[in-house]
């Protein structure tokens, strides 16, 4: 007897589009998207600060990894990563804005159960950016051989070095940025595997560039911010961010074709 239902979801399975549809964004969505995350960060501040905080005490504790190495490179390699898992850490910010959204009292203990349902798309989602980001490291390493060795360096030099860096790292920043702009909201929200929202997300940035480029910047500024205050301004920034780009998703995704997760 239980043979039918099984069928039926596997075909329902079968029949769901590789990629989900978006919509046109005007140019300044962001501006809006930062709002509507302001809104609930405010709504729910001792939640999305607890995530804060907990960012700013990783960033520390890789901070003193790399210090007690004995290197500023690792240091910069180790702090730069924080581009490639700081997606994966929002999680719960994501369901935090999903209960909000639901008119739910947002708990810590719902979000912890939504990210564990939600684990092995996560998981597969945080292998692509482990993979990006060993070859980022890489790159780095490469890119720092670069740098004259001895004396004092020239200015062309100098400009070469940081030039080339500068670029080999946003190649990879701007990768990392078209598969989370969307594909982790829309796997805590939605019965979706990783590879499709994945695909979704970097559809989604390639259809509104004009509109993305701005998110982008926008992330980078306040990321800046936070790292500028001894990564103190991480607690603020980042359940800030982490908001927006659930009202981002929402807004730029039509995902209604995947069933809503058990938790809504």
């Amino acid at each position: 007897m239980t043979a039918e239902p099984v069928g039926r979801d596997r075909a329902s399975a079968d029949n769901l589009p590789f990629v989900a549809p978006c919509r046109v964004l005007p140019p300044l969505a962001a501006l809006g998207w930062l709002r509507r995350g302001w809104s609930d960060l405010r709504r729910a501040p001792r939640q999305s600060l607890a995530y804060g905080l907990a960012i700013v005490v990783l960033s520390w504790a890789v901070t003193a990894i790399g210090l007690r190495l004995g290197s500023y490179w690792a240091v910069l390699v180790l702090m730069s990563g924080f581009v490639f898992v700081a997606p994966l850490l929002a999680l719960g910010l994501y369901s935090i804005s999903r209960q909000l959204e639901a008119g739910r009292e947002p708990s810590l203990s719902r979000c912890l159960a939504e990210q564990r349902r939600a684990l092995g798309n996560a998981l597969v989602f945080t292998l692509a950016l482990l993979v990006l980001f060993l070859v980022w490291a890489r790159a780095g390493s490469l890119v720092h051989a670069l740098y004259p060795a001895g004396g004092t360096a020239e200015v062309r030099q100098l400009a070469v070095f940081l030039g080339v860096g500068t670029a080999v790292g946003s190649i990879f920043a701007l990768l990392t940025f078209m598969f989370s702009a969307f594909s982790l909201p829309m796997i805590c929200d939605r019965e979706v595997d990783a590879v499709t929202a994945i695909v979704t997300s970097v559809n989604a940035v390639l259809r509104n560039k004009r509109a993305m480029v701005l998110w982008a910047l926008l992330i980078v500024v306040l990321t800046g911010i936070g790292f500028a205050t001894a990564l103190l301004g991480l607690a603020l920034a980042v359940p800030l961010l982490g908001h927006a780009t659930w009202h981002a998703y929402r807004e730029a995704i039509d995902a209604s074709a995947w069933p809503e997760s058990a938790d809504r």
